[in-house]
């Protein structure tokens, strides 16, 4: 290891131990890094970040958090939890398998994980606190079936990987949807045991015409990811141009069919959409030149030999890349690991003849879990400010949740057709 390297990484990590902002940490510590080495001058770092975000692809970020801001105050969320209200009635534990359920459904319009916990939390957590359910499990469920919309298609996590390794973003869509549902299916069998344990119920009794009523009051909701995913998987428009048809598609639902979109709300959501663009795009540029330089001191073709030599296995390759990023994920955000090791483990997967889409969908299911293991766990903090308690009050039910959720990523690993399968059949 050159002295540049080791002074790039001891500064990001102590800029990441002081809380700095991932972007800053990034940013500095390659300004550092070439302060000290003769790879470049200092004017490569504008170079690098500029080129980090010229991509068309990208747009699709702001394009897809504004169509989800668009639906959630559009008046669709409500409409999608009484359909699944109305699908699971009054079993043991109801409420928390419609609280996934309704993740899962608007995980497939917003393509965020915070956005997911919002959304569903401000409705459900009120609702299971009436029928008795323990907060700290609610919240701790909350933040694990949120996290699924990073997962499902449209997910932000699978644009910024397919963007980072130059993957098929539509493959990596059809890629997700089983791995999403069989992770949603893992997190309301554990709910449900929990819940038969303390005896916590559903709402209403099941009733046909409730059912039918419910999908005709959500047909609209259920329509846009149709449209979207199979728009991209048909080849009728790229992933940039779907996002923008989502918008188009979110204004005519929420303002003109609904009317519950006005002018000054959708002007302060497309504030509200630049703000977090504006953070999440700042990261994809100052990681860029991380990267870079990464890539200058051959950082990939160390980790590759490092593995090469300790396995012949894909397998097992696979399995030690899956614990480095779990572990990774408990203190570092989610884009900001993509943008780092993305790149870094591409050559690892060609020297094992791993799919990038295969292991793209891997990534964000363990990044998924990521998001809710202490101490940073974004998407389990998101809910337990939704349900006003401290992170610490979720710990007692989380473990079952993430066990769920890693038996899922196993399961991926050791069966990669789960992954690849639906690919395959749409031409991948």
């Amino acid at each position: 290891m050159t002295l540049g390297l080791a002074l790039l990484l001891a500064s990001f990590t102590v800029l990441v131990a002081l809380d700095a902002p991932i972007a800053v940490a990034l940013g500095l510590a390659s300004v550092v890094y070439l302060l000290v080495s003769d790879l470049a001058p200092l004017i490569v770092v504008a170079q690098r970040v500029i080129a980090g975000i010229d991509s068309f692809t990208l747009l699709a970020i702001p394009l897809f958090l504004l169509a989800g801001l668009l639906l959630l105050h559009g008046d669709l969320t409500p409409r999608i939890i009484r359909l699944c209200s109305a699908l699971v009635g009054r079993a043991r534990g109801g409420l928390a398998i419609v609280m996934v359920m309704g993740c899962m459904l608007f995980g497939a319009l917003s393509g965020s994980g915070v956005a997911d916990v919002v959304a569903i939390g401000t409705m459900m957590l009120p609702a299971m606190k009436e029928r008795g359910y323990d907060t700290g499990f609610s919240c701790s469920l909350l933040g694990c079936a949120g996290s699924l919309g990073t997962v499902i298609p449209p997910s932000i996590v699978l644009i910024v990987y397919g963007t980072a390794t130059n993957t098929s973003i539509g493959a990596l869509f059809v890629a997700a949807i089983i791995p999403g549902i069989l992770t949603g299916l893992g997190l309301m069998i554990v709910a449900y045991v929990i819940a038969r344990r303390n005896d916590w119920r559903g709402g209403e009794a099941f009733n046909w015409g409730e059912l039918w009523l419910a999908l005709k009051d959500s047909a609209l909701a259920l329509l846009g990811p149709v449209i979207i995913i199979g728009g991209i998987r048909g080849g009728i428009f790229t992933a940039t141009e779907a996002a923008g048809i989502g918008v188009l598609y979110a204004l005519i639902v929420g303002g003109l069919i609904y009317r519950k979109l006005t002018v000054p709300l959708v002007w302060n959501l497309v504030r509200q959409t630049a703000e977090s663009s504006a953070s999440i795009l700042f990261v994809i540029a100052c990681a860029s030149i991380f990267g870079w330089i990464l890539a200058a001191e051959q950082v990939p073709q160390l980790i590759v030999n490092a593995i090469s030599s300790a396995t012949s296995s894909a397998t097992v390759a696979l399995l030690m890349m899956m614990a480095v990023l779990l572990v990774l994920g408990t203190f570092m955000e989610t884009i900001a690991i993509i943008l780092i090791l993305a790149p870094v483990f591409i050559p690892i997967l060609r020297a094992y003849q791993i799919d990038p889409v295969f292991f793209g969908v891997l990534l964000t299911v363990n990044l998924a879990i990521g998001a809710n293991t202490p101490p940073l766990g974004i998407d389990l903090m998101a809910a337990c400010r939704v349900g006003g308690i401290p992170m610490s009050a979720s710990f007692r039910y989380l473990l079952p949740f993430i066990g769920s959720m890693v038996a899922v990523l196993l399961l991926m690993v050791l069966f990669p057709g789960i992954v690849l399968g639906p690919a395959r059949l749409f031409g991948h």
